[in-house]
């Protein structure tokens, strides 16, 4: 194989691609990223056996040829290197990477042994913006369970709702969904798409912007634009019938500035105990939202926020990293408290935009 490349093109596929590969003790290929060099484009490809994808670059080949190159060293000499015209030349069992005065010489391994990446048919298939599918994906990953005891609460729920895709995650303290108004055909199944998967395919596609398309077979679901293909696992179960614990009564809500309630919910932190436990308090004929957060070893800290407030008083203890996490997906200024009752959940929605709803759980004590 030998190539010759623009360092600025090919240094963040590699380190995208290097993501995926990781040192594996009985397929030690695995560590590798696999650069398959045919016609004009670069093609790099990597897999942790629950995820694998492949990223196009456009380079200048000279001769055909396949390696299998471990991901940190090459992501290591690329960074070293500081000119941008760079040749990619294999030398036996090696691959040789210079620029003017810069020579390195990587040990590669059997690319025979590298698994292949599933590519699936396109029978079923859907296109989404990127914009729109990330922002499902960021608006509710972090709810996710992160124990593999049950596979579908480790999951994104992605579903077809009325004229919009739903996301939704929840490991059973919590629960985050987010509705994404786009043309869906009726025929999309509904998919559980393991939660570290949905992580890496943000971040493979986080900065760009059009289209993906999506395909979808029994087990398995890729996401595809013009240079990058990615295939995931998906999980064979039934996620919970969720819509049951929505409560559809509240004895009080409470109206406020977001980023006032976010200021003061880090500030409580400080002096949150163990349990990150946090109270917030109403009472009744009081247009405020009290935040009240004691250590006994640091000490506390309270604070009154101005609210629109109506119904009952209340007094409840949650989670403060809980409530902290779903603040980066309420897109409007203003956000809407909804509780329950005593030791029901708090339903937490954007004043204006209600196309998220996230619901948590209070803690005992």
């Amino acid at each position: 194989m030998k190539l010759e490349c623009e360092k600025s093109k090919i240094e963040l596929a590699i380190q995208k691609a290097s993501r995926l590969a990781n040192k594996h003790l009985t397929l030690p290929v695995l560590s590798c990223v696999y650069l398959d060099a045919l016609g004009d484009k670069l093609v790099i490809k990597s897999t942790n056996l629950d995820l694998g994808v492949e990223i196009k670059v456009k380079v200048k080949i000279i001769e055909r040829g396949v390696v299998a190159v471990p991901a940190n060293i090459l992501v290591g000499v690329l960074s070293s290197i500081k000119e941008n015209n760079l040749t990619f030349e294999s030398e036996g069992d090696n691959l040789k990477i210079y620029s003017g005065k810069n020579s390195a010489t990587i040990k590669c391994m059997p690319y025979d042994d590298f698994p292949s990446i599933p590519r699936l048919e396109e029978v079923k298939s859907i296109k989404i913006n990127s914009n729109d599918l990330m922002l499902g994906f960021k608006s509710v990953w972090y709810s996710a369970s992160n124990s593999n005891i049950k596979p579908e609460l480790s999951s994104v729920y992605i579903y077809k709702g009325d004229n919009n895709l739903v996301f939704v995650s929840t490991d059973s303290f919590r629960l985050a969904e987010k509705k994404i108004n786009t043309k869906i055909s009726d025929d999309f199944p509904q998919i559980l798409i393991p939660y570290k998967n949905v992580a890496e395919i943000v971040k493979f596609f986080e900065d760009y912007n059009g289209d993906i398309n999506i395909i979808f077979e029994k087990n398995q679901a890729a996401f595809i634009n013009d240079e990058i293909y990615i295939v995931s696992r998906l999980i064979d179960g039934n996620f919970p019938d969720y819509k049951q614990i929505i409560p559809k009564t509240f004895i009080t809500s409470a109206t406020i500035l977001k980023n006032d309630f976010l200021n003061s919910l880090k500030a409580s932190n400080v002096f949150s105990d163990s349990s990150n436990q946090v109270k917030l308090k109403i009472e009744a004929n009081d247009k405020s939202l009290k935040v009240e957060s004691k250590n006994n070893d640091i000490g506390e800290y309270k604070e009154s926020i101005n609210a629109t407030v109506s119904g009952e008083g209340i007094e409840l203890n949650f989670n403060n990293r809980y409530i902290v996490d779903c603040m980066q997906s309420i897109l409007s200024e203003s956000l809407t408290l909804n509780f329950a009752g005593v030791g029901k959940a708090l339903v937490i929605t954007g004043a204006t935009d209600k196309s998220f709803l996230y619901i948590v759980m209070p803690m005992n004590r």
